[in-house]
């Protein structure tokens, strides 16, 4: 993994790049393995450096609900690390990873000698602060078809600048953990989402075929 590709890190010089390389640490997970529980000691920051890595709370009811996916060059357990307290989801590889880790006491050392970089990480966990609210709040208020359309769109945003694709595979049971809903009831909705030719679908790829019409479900 190049640092410089993360974005909170672009701030830095080649040569800080360098300085700052030695406090990583890699490691790799296999596809379900638990990077943390919930509850754990929050002792390190992570980024992905390869693969995914989904964020997941139990609902009440017992179920998985997943509340955010972390891509390539994408922190995770960042707030719990800074603020010293358990993390709150659990961290779970979706298919085989690679993340790089790095130590609180480092991660301080390194915010106190380049405070541009506390900035960087400032506004971007506003940011994913923000989305885990709106995920938690539209998972409570908002009709299935609306939770379903409103993820793809997000997923696919967050995946290409033309917001038309996806560009990692999705099983329907890892809709439904992410839009709070049963699988039988995820099938039924991309089955008619198909049917409208609002998205299309090949082996868990999905792209975004009428970006207004999608839309439309979000209200």
């Amino acid at each position: 993994m190049n640092l410089k590709d993360v974005d909170f890190f672009s701030v830095l010089s080649d040569e800080d790049i360098e300085e700052i390389k030695p406090y990583f640490q890699s490691v790799t997970h296999s596809k379900k393995d638990m990077v943390f529980s919930e509850g754990d000691r929050s002792d390190w920051l992570y980024i992905v450096s390869t693969g995914k890595v989904k964020i997941t709370r139990q609902s009440q009811d017992g179920k998985e609900l997943i509340l955010e996916i972390i891509q390539p060059n994408e922190l995770f357990g960042a707030v719990a690390a800074f603020k010293g307290f358990p993390y709150p989801a659990n961290a779970v590889a979706m298919e085989s990873s690679t993340v790089f880790k790095i130590a609180r006491k480092d991660l301080l050392k390194i915010i106190d000698r380049f405070p541009s970089v506390m900035f960087s990480i400032a506004s971007m966990l506003g940011d994913r602060m923000r989305n885990s609210h709106d995920t938690l709040k539209n998972i409570a208020l908002e009709r299935v078809e609306s939770r379903i359309a409103s993820l793809l769109l997000k997923l696919a945003l967050k995946s290409s600048p033309d917001a038309l694709h996806i560009d990692f595979k999705l099983t329907k049971q890892d809709i439904a953990d992410m839009a709070g809903t049963t699988v039988e009831t995820s099938i039924r909705t991309i089955s008619k989402f198909k049917r409208l030719g609002l998205i299309s679908e090949n082996k868990g790829l999905f792209v975004i075929k009428d970006l207004d019409g999608l839309g439309l479900f979000c209200h």
